[in-house]
């Protein structure tokens, strides 16, 4: 019998690629990971790791052993929603994760509503960003990620995951009061080319980053904040202009305009639910992504 908990182990190994990572996305020591790894060899019968340098490497049986493993993890998850059908416990436990801008808006309104439900689900939320979620899931950190894929990120088809549209989310481009911009309807992105720029958190930066380029111009980044506020302060004060997704609130800027960008295609963000495979039926999951769909419909409204 292979114990499911080793084979997570092997999963977050493949995708941390040390063993230090690895220990970290579990809250484990680095021993302990090791010691699941050589127990997960001896139940199968094989070497699954090879040195490679300073880090560990699969050998074909382990690459065998991991095509694997998400199918039987997907059906453990299945299996799980199956089994909580029969649990009549009046209170459910639910671990969400988003970046910064969907816990105010998307987060925060479905976890109140859950509450408000005739069977309560508790929702734990936590600010996270896309590169980080992905880890969360596979060690169970999280149960739902709220996210925007970036370059690199795993593809839809990922047999890990199952990734779903939530809400696609337009950019536009933030001014300061008085700017030539500020008075127009819409802007093409090119338009800003000889713009000076705030870059934002790293997700942002890099959405920024792909869409200028996609423009036909990199932008001249000559101001850094990770918080919203900060970025839009720099922008209130005529220190340049910045991308701000539709989800980030610019009212408490008086000093700020935003111009919606027009363009082929026009900028915008995808944001994604994304679970692990298999668990989407589980009630708890299935009842907050259904959440989370309405809060996104009433984000479109607003």
């Amino acid at each position: 019998m292979i114990d499911l908990r080793l084979l997570q182990t092997l999963r977050v190994l493949h995708a941390q690629a040390t063993v230090t990572a690895t220990a970290r996305a579990l809250n484990l020591s680095p021993s302990a990971v090791s010691q699941q790894l050589r127990q997960l060899s001896r139940q199968v019968g094989a070497d699954l790791l090879e040195r490679d340098g300073r880090r560990l490497r699969l050998t074909e049986a382990g690459r065998v052993l991991l095509s694997h493993a998400d199918a039987l993890t997907a059906q453990w998850e299945r299996v799980r929603a199956d089994l909580g059908r029969h649990d009549a416990g009046p209170y459910r436990t639910l671990r969400v994760g988003g970046f910064a801008t969907s816990v105010g808006s998307l987060l925060a309104p479905a976890a109140q509503a859950l509450l408000r439900e005739p069977r309560p689900v508790r929702a734990l939320l936590t600010e996270t960003d896309t590169d980080k979620c992905y880890r969360q899931l596979l060690s169970s950190e999280i149960d739902i990620a709220v996210l925007t894929p970036l370059s690199g990120s795993p593809p839809l088809d990922d047999e890990r995951f199952d990734q779903q549209p939530l809400l696609d989310e337009f950019q536009d481009l933030a001014v300061p009061a008085g700017h030539p911009f500020a008075a127009r309807d819409h802007i093409e992105l090119a338009d800003a080319a000889r713009e000076d720029w705030i870059s934002a958190h790293h997700d942002q930066n890099r959405l920024t980053r792909a869409l200028c380029t996609a423009a036909g111009f990199a932008p001249r980044l000559t101001h850094h904040a990770d918080a919203w506020h900060a970025v839009l302060a720099m922008v209130a004060h005529g220190l340049g202009v910045c991308l701000v997704p539709r989800l980030v609130p610019c009212t408490a800027h008086e000093g700020v305009v935003r111009v919606p960008v027009h363009g082929d295609p026009r900028p915008l963000r995808r944001v994604l639910t994304c679970v692990r495979r298999g668990s989407h039926q589980q009630e708890s999951i299935a009842r907050g992504l259904a959440a989370l769909r309405a809060s996104a419909a009433r984000a479109l409204d607003d």
